[in-house]
């Protein structure tokens, strides 16, 4: 979702040194064709050390995406001598530029260019792009190989987890119908992808479709670079609110999008993808585990899923 934000800094300093600073967890994208187009990337790996690491670095300024008073405590102890971001969370003080955050609600990826546009650099409209190097789909392809899966076959991706909490996961069963539907009445192979947290959701999945269900489990299975190749292998994507939901749409992918307790006007994947939720009273919550009955997500039902998927399926066929 800072992509765009990132690709408007990059264009407006195009003879500045650009280094993206991420987590191990997000920094991989970085490695792959984006309008960022940084000249490093500096993978954090130990947040304890990482004033030491970004203060050999040598940085002239630092522009902070993330909110909180760490990010900036951390920056200022590095001795970045500039340090621009919004004014949030206390942490005004630490910046050298503190910008006010916007007061009405705006989309995440908005936010950030907000940012952006406020220390005077124009920001065009545009979607967050990723184009996967050959490498990134030689990798992907291999994997599939290994569950006979070739260049032809046609796939549908399933991410059932969500990191943020339970709250946020439409029910296995419902996965499930779906998967079965997508292989009996579309012929297509699903995919069920995702980090180690969500083998559970996996495994429950798997034993609720019926023997023979063309379905591969690769949840916990691929790095982040090797899991952008199979979602761009995809013809259509389901997903909770995730950041496998965020990099499909970045690939290109369209996306069925169950939303429940957060809140899609915030992150909602952005382009010509489907967003599927129930109005009821108590959503957008923002709760990681439901207090009553989850009643967000189990009134989504499984039919209007797989009527998202089988348009989408049938208009990347055409």
């Amino acid at each position: 979702m800072a992509l765009p934000a990132l690709a408007a800094v990059r264009t407006a300093m195009p003879d500045t040194h650009i280094t993206i600073a991420a987590i191990s967890a997000i920094a991989p994208v970085f490695d792959e064709d984006t309008p960022a187009a940084p000249d490093a990337v500096l993978t954090i790996t130990d947040r304890r050390g990482e004033p030491r690491v970004l203060s050999d670095g040598q940085f002239d300024a630092a522009l902070l995406l993330t909110n909180s008073f760490r990010s900036a405590w951390t920056m200022r102890r590095a001795g970045i001598a500039q340090r621009w971001g919004y004014s949030a969370n206390f942490r005004g003080f630490l910046l050298t530029r503190g910008l006010g955050r916007p007061r009405k609600k705006v989309h995440q990826s908005e936010y950030y260019s907000l940012l952006v546009a406020a220390l005077g650099l124009e920001v065009p409209q545009s979607l967050p792009r990723i184009s996967l190097r050959a490498d990134t789909m030689r990798r992907a392809d291999e994997i599939l190989a290994k569950h006979a899966i070739g260049p032809s076959t046609r796939l549908v991706g399933f991410a059932p987890g969500a990191a943020y909490g339970h709250a946020k996961r439409w029910p296995p069963d419902r996965v499930a119908d779906v998967v079965r539907r997508v292989g009996a009445e579309l012929g297509a192979v699903s995919v069920l992808i995702g980090t180690h947290g969500d083998r559970e959701a996996g495994r429950e999945i798997e034993l609720s479709v019926p023997s023979g269900t063309p379905v591969v489990n690769l949840i916990g299975r691929t790095d982040l670079r090797q899991l952008a190749g199979v979602l761009a292998r995809c013809s259509a994507f389901v997903s909770n609110d995730s950041g496998a939901m965020h990099l499909a749409a970045a690939v290109g992918v369209p996306v069925t999008a169950i939303f429940g307790p957060t809140d899609e006007r915030v992150t909602a994947p952005l382009g010509d993808h489907d967003v599927i939720l129930q109005k009821v009273f108590c959503r957008p919550c923002m709760l990681r585990d439901c207090p009553i009955d989850h009643r967000c997500m189990k009134r989504i039902s499984s039919d209007q899923v797989f009527e998202s998927v089988s348009a989408r399926f049938a208009a990347a066929a055409r």
